[in-house]
């Protein structure tokens, strides 16, 4: 049985299941293993140090499916930005329908560049009121991310079971559900919360494919639904990162009154969390992870994975929940 939902039909996939970005996560490897198993995998722009080797990786990607995939592309403010306009111009060139964008207002001008060309824009918001206003600038999909999720949660706190039906309520296009998502059951939950799909990115990580060592992987299967950290609060950029002995650090540096940034900067830097990722080292840095830790008990191929959501949604929706009806 295959779920045909507005996410599905726009996206041209075969289940409601897309793979969100994620640095140092998000290549050929995985986003091709994703669209093969029928859901939508993402290729992460900004993994690729430039535009042409983002140029190489989305040719790399094609020559290992013939199904849809995006590109996820996040505009964040920082004083050495990338050049943002041609990482957008390598993925026009490359024939890619779909982007993932995330980030600061500035996102709109890639949507400006992106829209002509037909590409079907997927924007990850984590707040209603951003959402709707994603949507009056003419994205294409709302990606809702949950307190749960891994990554940047924002500062409101709202968790999925409020926040899916909120957006629901309120975005008139296709809806995401997202963080917190990892099996069938969930699935079945985004569905009846009035989204149209799930986005997952900490499950597709415990994956074969995903290119990152085993020992992360093992972390993430031992690990349960305690098993994460929210650093970054006292500097209004929440991030939601594994329990580890430094994350642990970071907190307990952070938690310090007259504690700043470059305090823990030694702990947090990108490339000692690339060097975690690829070395299994898990001393070297933090490392991204969500909630659904809790639900991750195996690391299956992304053909397994997402054949088992589908038939354990089917499951949960035609057996239990039907079964229910008096």
């Amino acid at each position: 049985m295959a779920f045909k939902t507005r996410i599905t039909e726009l996206l041209g996939i075969e289940h409601p299941i897309v793979q969100g970005g994620m640095q140092n996560v998000g290549i050929a490897e995985l986003a091709s293993a994703v669209s093969n198993a029928g859901g939508l995998g993402m290729l992460t722009g900004l993994t690729q140090p430039d535009p042409e080797a983002l140029r190489n990786e989305i040719a790399r990607c094609r020559t290992m499916t013939d199904k849809p995939f995006g590109v996820n592309l996040t505009v964040l403010p920082t004083i050495n930005a990338p050049d943002y306009g041609a990482y957008a111009q390598a993925i026009i060139d490359g024939g890619v329908g779909v982007v993932e964008t995330a980030g600061s207002p500035a996102v709109r001008e890639i949507w400006a560049m992106l829209k002509p060309h037909g590409i079907k824009i997927l924007h990850k918001c984590t707040a209603v009121r951003h959402a709707l206003s994603a949507e009056r600038h003419g994205v294409d999909v709302i990606s809702i991310d949950g307190f749960e999720c891994a990554g940047h949660p924002g500062e409101d706190d709202i968790p999925g079971l409020i926040l899916i039906p909120a957006a629901a309520d309120k975005v008139k296009i296709p809806l995401l559900a997202s963080g917190g998502f990892g099996d069938g059951r969930g699935l079945a939950a985004a569905l009846a919360l009035g989204a149209d799909g799930i986005n997952m990115g900490t499950r597709f990580c415990a994956t074969r494919e995903a290119p990152i060592h085993e020992n992360v992987k093992a972390r993430y299967v031992e690990n349960d639904e305690r098993g994460t950290n929210l650093i970054f609060r006292k500097f209004k950029n929440t991030a939601r990162v594994a329990k580890s002995e430094v994350s642990d650090e970071v907190v307990e540096i952070s938690a310090r009154p007259d504690a700043t940034f470059e305090d823990i900067r030694h702990l947090v830097s990108g490339v000692k969390g690339a060097e975690l990722l690829e070395t299994g080292d898990l001393s070297q840095g933090i490392f991204w992870a969500g909630q659904v830790q809790g639900l991750i008990h195996d690391i299956p191929s992304c053909a397994e994975l997402v054949s088992r959501i589908v038939a354990e949604a089917e499951q949960v929706i035609q057996r239990r929940l039907a079964g229910m009806l008096a």
